[in-house]
């Protein structure tokens, strides 16, 4: 029998929620009858998907309150959840408004005249999706959805950090005949993780780099794709043409939501010398501003730190930091109030790159600002990490699309923070160590789950092939 795992609530460090992982033998029979019923699911066609992820979605809201307090449980902030449950549901509506046009199969003609191309595709039969604590919700999703609505059936593994959400979609999915039997929820660790890509035909992880490579390695061995989005240490580069105004609370933004727990956040700002003392002040002043969460949820803005192993790397980091010469200026210290993990919007200066606060992925609320002499200097320091995933440039426009050019990152935003959180159409391939596979955004987010099929026709009505008709 395996072992139970207890799951500790961000806002107390009380462990008061339990799942049990399923026996290897059982996971195994769960994916076996999950490819199974994949048959079905393809042969209803994508109009019938459609209907069955909406009324799914429709039993979502029926019981949206619990979803909330569930999310709510989960993560210990209560503004950014409702946000999340709003971005699933937007999801949702947008891969079936999509979806039609993009799995459309085409025919045409080739460079011989009397060979026609099929170009069509099929599903992989079974998806398996490892989904991180940081957003429960949305990051067990954002490929779930376009996988179903591509034909595939989905076992995912939540993170046994937050697993709490699971359960209202579960009872959901009850109410929907069509999906329970092909989108299924598992809860466990790491050891059911390695079981689901030993039984699956993909598998979508996001996650850590240590982790992410066991995935891609493990799925190497079966000759399975891997999709993987792992971690980042985005950069923001301001220059002298930049509105502060604009550029300090956008960084400030970027930095701090969901306290600093996203793959997507502004880990490392670089300031142009002339202007650097003038943003740094507007920075801690604006950051100065926003509270804690605590005591109540809705007494601030920054919420629990979710998993209590990140809140030690963020002593860590700090501490490495001020032993270095980095001086604080606000915040600074992982406190425990009532039992949770908080840390305050920290704003650091005298930062190099020497320094883990600079280099490794921290995952809180802090802002560690360089100055830089050049532009050449400022993206060569941006460019200095294993990260790629993301960044942002504040300048005029020209200047600030130069430089994005020049960015060793898979999507640039200018003249704001974190935009590819909000914009899902542009298709990017994240750089390094922060991504492996096709784009999770664009119509490329849903093709990656369909293989591609070439049938070619010989259209006329000889028997010889046309090699021997061309005098081959």
């Amino acid at each position: 029998m395996t072992k139970p795992i207890e799951v500790r609530n961000p806002r107390t460090g009380k462990f008061d929620y339990v799942i049990i992982p399923p026996p290897s033998k059982l996971l195994v029979q769960q994916c076996k009858r999950t490819r199974r019923a994949q048959v079905h699911w393809q042969q209803l066609g994508l109009e019938g998907r459609i209907e069955a992820l909406q009324q799914w979605k429709q039993a979502i809201l029926s019981g949206r309150d619990r979803l909330t307090e569930a999310l709510v449980n989960d993560t210990g902030r209560l503004s950014v959840s409702v946000l999340e449950i709003d971005s699933f549901f937007s999801s949702i509506d947008r891969w079936c408004r999509l979806a039609p046009e993009l799995l459309q199969e085409s025919a045409k003609n080739t460079a011989i005249p009397f060979i026609a191309l099929q170009q069509t595709s099929v599903p992989y039969p079974l998806v398996g999706i490892i989904s991180p604590w940081n957003f429960p919700l949305l990051l067990s999703t954002i490929d779930t959805i376009p996988a179903l609505l591509a034909g595939c059936a989905v076992i995912v593994k939540p993170s046994e950090i937050a697993p709490r959400f699971v359960a209202p979609l579960i009872t959901a999915l009850n109410a929907v005949p069509k999906l329970h039997d092909v989108l299924t929820f598992v809860e466990g660790a790491g050891t059911t993780g390695s079981i689901l890509i030993e039984n699956v035909d993909l598998v979508c992880f996001t996650g850590s780099v240590a982790t992410g490579r066991k995935v891609a390695e493990a799925a190497a061995k079966r000759f399975i794709p891997a999709f993987l989005e792992l971690g980042g240490k985005d950069p923001a580069i301001v220059l002298e043409s930049a509105n502060l105004e604009l550029a300090t609370s956008a960084i400030l933004w970027g930095s701090v939501v969901n306290t600093g727990q996203s793959c997507l956040s502004i880990e490392r700002i670089y300031v142009a010398e002339s202007i650097f003392e003038k943003f740094y002040h507007q920075l801690v002043a604006k950051a100065h501003r926003l509270g804690l969460a605590y005591p109540t949820i809705e007494s601030g803005e920054i919420g629990p730190i979710i998993a209590e192993r990140q809140a030690a790397i963020i002593s860590d980091h700090l501490l490495d930091a001020v032993e270095k010469g980095a001086v604080i200026h606000c915040g600074g210290v992982v406190e425990d109030l009532g039992g949770g993990w908080w840390c305050r919007p920290t704003v650091l200066t005298q930062v190099n790159h020497s320094m883990k606060v600079m280099t490794e992925e921290t995952f809180g609320p802090i802002m560690p600002v360089m100055p830089f002499s050049t532009v050449e200097q400022a993206v060569s320091l941006a460019n200095d990490s294993i990260y790629g995933l993301s960044a942002a440039v504040f300048a005029s426009e020209a200047e600030a699309l130069e430089i994005a050019q020049q960015i060793d990152a898979g999507a640039i935003s200018i003249n704001d923070a974190g935009l590819t959180a909000m914009i899902h159409e542009g298709e990017k391939n994240a750089f390094k160590f922060s991504s492996l596979g096709g784009s999770r955004m664009g119509a490329a987010a849903l093709k990656r789950f369909m293989r591609k099929k070439a049938i070619l026709i010989k259209t006329n009505a000889t028997n010889d092939p046309w090699w021997f008709e061309n005098g081959e």
